[in-house]
């Protein structure tokens, strides 16, 4: 493969789409390319790499700002300490564990909704739960005002 990449070419070799790739270097996280005569995008090595890296890390969920922040800490100081990069990367593990516990939360209420087999609508375990706004019937400590009562 060969080290000039048009847009088009490095949305093919990253999967990322044109438009993103503007937006990465309209938010400073992708330099600007170069530019041909005719004024279009000409892109090296060095952006392929970078672009494959931001992502990485989207897919992983982290914050647009901490990738800003891994990118400057991968940019300035390669041989320091990474104890920064560790941290941004314990704050984002606690966030999806937290995330992950909400789910495990609605999933549960979401079963013991289900379980509904009255057969008619006027007794239903699911119409009921979502018509009650005090969130009386809900087992989810979480929401409304069940976190209140407890």
């Amino acid at each position: 493969m060969s080290d000039a990449f048009s847009i088009g070419d490095l949305s093919r070799a990253t999967g990322v789409k044109a438009t993103t790739i503007r937006f990465y270097e309209a938010a400073g996280l992708l330099p600007l390319p170069g530019r041909t005569e005719g004024g279009h995008r000409v892109y090296a090595r060095a952006h392929l790499d970078r672009l494959g890296f931001i992502r990485h890390a989207r897919e992983l969920g982290f914050a647009m700002e901490d990738i800003r922040e891994l990118l400057r800490l991968a940019d300035a100081a390669p041989g320091a300490p990474c104890e920064g990069a560790d941290a941004i990367a314990r704050r984002h593990l606690a966030g999806v564990r937290e995330r992950l516990a909400r789910l495990r939360s609605l999933e549960a209420e979401l079963e013991r909704m289900a379980a509904c087999h009255n057969g008619r609508v006027a007794g239903c375990r699911v119409i009921e739960v979502l018509a009650d706004a005090e969130h009386g019937h809900c087992a989810d400590p979480t929401h409304g005002g069940a976190s209140e009562r407890s």
